[in-house]
């Protein structure tokens, strides 16, 4: 067959190893090309989603504090526009081989230093899930008590996490579902709100477009903020794009990525942009960054249902594929394999409610602004260790492997820690401008550890195999599947075995 020499090349093919079990877990396997579910509507509906988020209207009321409202809407924009590029590129790590953020991490950080990026991205993703299931669990308890005059979010924070955590358990075709139904809710009740504040705003003798407040916002310092805000979903994006429908053997970067682009380039910034001219107009309005506290003073009835019922499917759909998927996935990779996905989504939620969102709410920029910082240089990494080091091609069966060639320093990579540790640092002294500079920084000391040190060491592969075509998978038509004799193959999709090892999401 076609594939034979495939299986039988050492890249390809790993022999069994009772050891490398602490590697592997269903959820962090490569997913096939027949197991993306998700289509080009479906990865627009799921961006639309996660873009509305209470954070959302406060970076464009910030913004119109100091300037015209037109100039924030189009820094928003572009700022998304250029994340979109670096979003694109680590995406393309899910689309071509299929694998998670974490599991990829193996590759620049190590075996064991995977987890010190990977948690720490898990953990942040868990506090933002307690974060919106709080705010969900306001505007459940605002429905309730306005109905039946019925005061306790104590009680709803509680039962929307359990339905938001069983909910995201059941797969990505029902995280799908869900974003579908969502996202057009959201776009609607959002534009209702729009013509309610502008009204409101005329109503006060304010116009919206030539309105500019008295502070001193810098437009560049707006641009880079705006990057930061995604900057934890520009490096871990292949936990969804993993999901992506993209052809098989299909070379050019564009066509296997087409799915990837609309979403990235144009739902993405206008939704952000979007939501955060709301948030703006708010502000000009009643002097209140939160249009749902606004709104929400002016009106009852339907109306104030319909404003509360937008928040809950906000946070509802932003928290499954921004803040569980992600944060379920490091764990069960950290954890593997005694934390399944249902185990690591439970976990999850455990620690968001832990951390207190109700008190990290009153300091929310400022934990955007660390954590994306330093979630920047791994953004860096990723591209310089996928795009320039390895040009796409990775040893993927290396990367369950506990004695091959990932294992580097007692499973540390020291160029992937030494470059993150740098450029976070950078980053958080330079906060102003921090994933510009962290990005950068971690991207060039990566590459000099590696090419100066690291690779004269521990050779990869890939590297001395010259980049050979057996190290790529969708491109090529090609999947890689752990098969019953515990080994990775590399396989066309209508010859994979009924046998072989399924990710969670069957």
């Amino acid at each position: 067959m076609a594939y034979t020499q495939d299986i039988n090349d050492s890249a390809t093919s790993v022999e069994p190893d009772d050891n490398r079990q602490h590697l592997l877990e269903a959820a962090i396997l490569p997913v096939w090309l027949n197991q993306r579910t998700i289509g080009f509507f479906g990865f627009i509906w799921l961006w639309i989603g996660m873009a509305v988020i209470i954070a959302t209207f406060q970076l464009g009321a910030g913004g119109v504090a100091g300037l015209p409202l037109l100039q924030v809407v189009a820094i928003i924009f572009f700022a998304n526009l250029v994340l979109g590029v670096v979003m694109s590129l680590t995406a393309d790590i899910g689309t071509e081989h299929g694998l998670s953020f974490a599991v990829y991490l193996r590759a620049p950080f190590g075996l064991k230093g995977t987890h010190l990026p990977a948690v720490s991205r898990g953990v942040v993703a868990a506090i933002w899930f307690g974060v919106q299931t709080y705010l969900g669990a306001l505007a459940l308890n605002g429905i309730v008590e306005y109905l039946w005059g019925f005061d306790n979010w104590v009680l709803w924070y509680a039962l929307f996490a359990v339905v938001q955590i069983v909910n995201t358990a059941l797969g990505i075709r029902a995280v799908e579902l869900l974003a579908s139904i969502a996202a057009p809710c959201i776009v609607a009740i959002s534009v209702w709100m729009y013509f309610t504040l502008d009204v409101l705003a005329e109503t006060n003798g304010i116009n919206i477009w030539t309105f500019v407040g008295d502070q001193d916002v810098a437009p560049l310092g707006l641009f880079f903020a705006n990057m930061a805000f995604w900057s934890a979903l520009a490096v871990d994006i292949p936990n969804l794009t993993r999901f992506l429908r993209t052809p098989g053997g299909e070379r050019s970067f564009f066509a296997r990525n087409r799915n990837v682009f609309v979403a990235q380039f144009l739902a993405l910034p206008a939704t952000q942009a979007w939501i955060a001219l709301i948030g703006g107009v708010s502000f000009i309005a009643a002097g209140d960054w939160n249009p749902v506290t606004v709104i929400q003073g002016q009106g009852g009835g339907l109306t104030l249902v319909a404003l509360l019922l937008m928040v809950i499917l906000a946070q509802w759909s932003t928290n499954n594929a921004a803040n569980l998927i992600p944060a379920a996935l490091t764990f069960v990779n950290a954890g593997a394999p005694r934390i399944s996905y249902p185990v690591a989504l439970v976990i999850a939620g455990l620690i968001g409610t832990a951390s207190m969102p109700w008190l990290i709410l009153d300091n929310l920029f400022t934990f955007l602004s660390y954590y994306g910082a330093v979630l920047s240089a791994v953004g860096g990494i990723m591209v310089a260790d996928y795009y320039i080091l390895r040009r796409r091609r990775l040893n993927v069966p290396a990367l369950f492997d506990p004695n091959g060639q990932f294992r580097f320093l007692n499973g540390f990579n020291p160029a992937g820690i030494i470059a993150w540790v740098i450029g976070g640092t950078v980053a958080l002294l330079f906060l102003e401008y921090a994933y510009a500079v962290g990005f950068v920084t971690a991207l060039v000391v990566y590459l000099v550890l590696m090419k100066g040190w690291i690779l004269r060491r521990y050779p990869q592969e890939e590297l001395d195999a010259d980049f050979d075509d057996r190290f790529l998978a969708t491109s090529v038509g090609r999947n890689w599947v752990y098969t019953e004799q515990e080994r990775f193959e590399r396989l066309i999709t209508d010859d994979i075995p009924t046998s072989a090892l399924k990710r969670e999401d069957r």
